[in-house]
């Protein structure tokens, strides 16, 4: 997912910036004024950074020899949502790009469009969909997880596709050959990063259940609902 650094002609670059900027003005104004709020806040945000940052730093092999890795958006876009995690999503590709080489930074608008911002989005939009159901709450982690990981390696194709259009089929074709490169190796990738989330979103629950009710994540009633289950789960075992 890491596009890197000079791979990408200047004016595309420029274009995924444009789009970022905004998204991560937006964020640092959110963040501050939920800091204001509550600075209790301060420990869930650190744990969502950190989450994000060893999960995208992890680079996994490809078949298709391509390199592959999870994002760790899900967790910060529910109890965050978008803006705040876009802000989170830069600061973590800013020092990937500085201190590890994933990355570049005439690179991270588009990087920061694909994992920060695209993924995130379509995630939260499952999260909102999912929220107020029946499903169980780890489902729903578990399907806002993988599918903000698949839709990142999505739009991440799409960057390519546009800035390098295949001679024959232009930017449809150049898009299904990147996502191939990628889909193989992610499609498993999100399955197993969703089951990862929904277990630290239980580990979450069980520690500091009232914030993630005064975030507004889940209500009581669901959060009492899931750990419940669970509990009845251990006993059953």
């Amino acid at each position: 997912m890491h596009i890197m650094e000079g791979f990408l002609p200047w004016q595309w670059c420029l274009v995924w910036w444009i789009i970022a900027i905004p998204f991560i003005v937006m964020g640092v104004l959110e963040l501050r004024k939920l800091l204001k709020q509550d600075r209790e806040y301060l420990p869930l945000l650190g744990v969502c950074g950190a989450f994000i940052f060893i999960l995208s730093a992890l680079k996994l092999p490809s078949v298709t020899g391509s390199c592959s890795h999870p994002t760790g958006t899900g967790l910060s876009v529910m109890c965050f949502k978008p803006y705040i995690t876009a802000v989170i999503g830069f600061v973590v590709l800013l020092f990937q790009a500085l201190l590890l080489a994933h990355g570049g930074l005439s690179t991270l608008g588009a990087n920061m469009v694909s994992m920060a911002i695209g993924g995130p989005i379509v995630g939260y939009l499952v999260y909102k969909l999912l929220k107020n159901t029946s499903v169980n709450i780890f489902v729903t982690v578990f399907c806002v997880a993988a599918v903000a990981d698949i839709i990142t390696y999505v739009i991440t194709s799409f960057e390519l596709a546009v800035a390098y259009p295949a001679a024959v089929g232009g930017i449809a074709a150049s898009f299904a050959a990147f996502f191939a490169i990628f889909a193989i190796t992610q499609v498993p990738l999100s399955i197993l990063e969703g089951l990862v989330l929904a277990l630290v979103f239980k580990y979450i629950l069980e520690l500091k259940p009232d914030v993630i009710e005064k975030l507004g994540v889940f209500s009581k009633e669901q959060i009492d609902k899931a750990l419940g289950s669970s509990d009845a789960a251990k006993e059953k075992v």
